[in-house]
């Protein structure tokens, strides 16, 4: 399994090829959430920047923003999550939201160690 890297706003990227990655929420992300009952998604074909918003995730406690780590056209969706957010929760590293490819930029990314240390 390829490595996986962090933004401050608790986003996971791990890199498929230099230019092509799956994105989504933390383990971190989804606990403090909770029980997640929906997610909007971008469209295939959509631009998506470094550190702008592109979904939203809705849990019983509140909706929060999901921001990319980098910039790039979305080239799939992770169908499953519109009718079965809790997979989120079950798994969060299995339950990417899209894949970004044609990637121009990138977020300032952590390693699981340096992520870690700023959830300790």
């Amino acid at each position: 399994m390829k490595e996986i890297f962090f933004t401050k706003t608790h986003e996971w990227v791990r890199f498929l090829t230099d230019t092509t990655a799956r994105i989504g929420i933390s383990d971190y992300a989804q606990d403090q959430l909770g029980d997640l009952v929906f997610v909007n998604l971008p469209e295939v074909g959509d631009e998506v920047t470094a550190g702008d918003e592109f979904a939203d995730v809705e849990s019983v406690k509140a909706v929060s923003n999901v921001y990319s780590p980098v910039t790039g056209t979305v080239r799939a969706v992770n169908e499953d999550l519109l009718d079965h957010p809790e997979l989120i929760n079950e798994d969060a590293y299995d339950a990417w939201f899209i894949e970004v490819e044609d990637i121009v930029d990138r977020a300032e990314l952590l390693t699981q160690e340096e992520y870690d240390a700023m959830n300790a």
